[in-house]
């Protein structure tokens, strides 16, 4: 089993920054790829990016690339989502996720979710 806790979520004005990170406990090493979803407003939750078990790979949609960075930390057990350049439309509820995969990053089906944490981007 792997517990997943989000945190770093807020207010921030357009092109603003923030860093969301996510502490996973129980059963999680190299062999878990991480995700990050967002569920705008009135929208299904999303793929935006994840990492894959090892580190080595990164996997970004098109419309957070070159804005936002994932990055992992396998010693303490956490994942950080690195958001610049904010906009308006990132604004929604933010999900880390797990799922087994050493060198692949998942763009679906993940086994393990956090509760989320919210991210308001102003105009």
């Amino acid at each position: 089993q792997v517990q997943l806790v989000e945190s770093g979520g807020g207010l921030v004005q357009a092109g603003g920054s923030l860093r969301l990170s996510c502490a996973a406990s129980g059963r999680t090493d190299t062999t878990y790829a991480m995700g990050w979803f967002r569920q705008a407003p009135g929208k299904d939750r999303e793929f935006i990016g994840g990492i894959n078990g090892r580190g080595t790979s990164t996997r970004y949609v098109d419309s957070v690339k070159g804005r936002f960075t994932i990055a992992r930390d396998n010693a303490n057990n956490t994942v950080y989502l690195q958001m610049n350049t904010l906009k308006p439309e990132d604004t929604g509820v933010y999900y880390c996720a797990a799922k087994y995969a050493v060198f692949s990053v998942p763009t679906n089906s993940y086994d393990y979710w956090g509760q989320g944490t919210q991210v308001t981007v102003s105009s």
